[in-house]
């Protein structure tokens, strides 16, 4: 068991070292081969704070742990809005105006709906992965072509200046995405094994220890890249990095895990997990949402709220460790 928790950690402190290696790697390089900023914030950096979880769910998947992946996924998304959004407003009230951002929290709110949906019958299929998998293609291709015709959202001119903030070379760029990929891959699979034999030891399933320690974890490098966008004063990457995470985490984290292999996801899931992830997107999206055009603030008591919920979401979860 001392093997297992060391692996644990171990892991997580490669994973979040390497995953921030990655992300700037892969952003660097992004715009060396042209992309625009604003597709950079929207797509890079948040597909690249989903890397770790990405990474561990496939793992999990194909080693015949599904319930790890489905768990990862919630449970780093249940994380991102209380531990990260929640926490960051804490410490200063965050400004949110752009509008791209506020165009993604309606379509984070359809994807709960759809996952809710698929979730009715204890099971996502490998058809019902494929689909999430297509609508992510499709938000991905819209952004694109949207991202053409944006030229002065605030978020673009925060990338930018985190961009220039830590300039690299395009053969440095290169070898931090290769290097932080490979890291990644090498930690998620030392993580996944000491989560496994933690589960087993303590008698609880895979999903407990994904939606507690394994999805903390993972959700840490968002942590850290939003306390730095903070510290430079840009509020939207913070609030897109969350909306951007929680996207990839519900669409292709899920949606690659169980076409690997179907998940099997018991009614607590639905009842339990997916009810408080669904909630708290609720108010997230009612603390962030400009409903009269006007840029709209996170103050510390709604940050103090989303944190509120996350503790005790994550206490009652450790109880039921406790209790097995």
């Amino acid at each position: 068991m001392l093997l297992a928790f060391l692996a644990v950690v171990v892991g997580l402190v490669l994973l979040i070292w390497s995953a921030e290696k990655f992300i700037d790697g892969a952003a660097a390089t992004s715009r060396w081969l042209g992309l625009s900023p604003l597709l950079i914030g929207m797509l890079v950096i948040g597909f690249g704070t989903s890397a770790p979880e990405m990474m561990v769910s496939v793992l999990a998947a194909t080693q015949g742990n599904p319930g790890l992946a489905v768990g990862n996924a919630y449970g780093s998304n249940i994380a991102n809005m209380g531990l990260v959004l929640g926490f960051v407003a804490l410490m200063a009230p965050l400004a949110v105006h752009s509008g791209v951002i506020r165009k993604e929290m309606p379509l984070l709110v359809l994807v709960m709906l759809v996952t809710g949906y698929m979730l009715w019958d204890g099971w996502i299929s490998r058809l019902e992965a494929a689909l999430l998998l297509i609508g992510l293609g499709v938000f991905i291709t819209a952004s694109i072509f949207n991202a053409r015709g944006q030229q002065d959202d605030p978020l673009m001119e925060e990338v930018t200046e985190s961009l220039d903030s830590k300039p690299m070379s395009r053969g440095k760029s290169i070898m931090w995405t290769l290097i932080g990929l490979v890291l990644l891959i090498a930690s998620s699979r030392l993580l996944v094994w000491g989560a496994v034999e933690i589960a087993v030891g303590f008698g609880v399933s895979d999903l407990i220890i994904g939606l507690t320690v394994v999805a903390v974890g993972t959700s840490l490098p968002e942590l850290a890249s939003s306390i730095s966008a903070l510290r430079r004063n840009e509020h939207d990457m913070v609030l897109g990095n969350v909306v951007g995470s929680n996207l990839f985490n519900s669409m292709a984290v899920v949606g690659l895990a169980g076409v690997i292999a179907p998940i099997e996801a018991g009614r607590e899931v639905l009842m339990r997990d997916w009810s408080v992830m669904t909630l708290m997107t609720l108010v997230m999206v009612l603390f962030a949402f400009s409903w009269r055009g006007r840029p709209r603030r996170i103050n510390r008591i709604e940050g103090g709220a989303l944190f509120t919920m996350f503790i005790a979401y994550t206490g009652y979860m450790v109880s039921i460790v406790v209790m097995a």
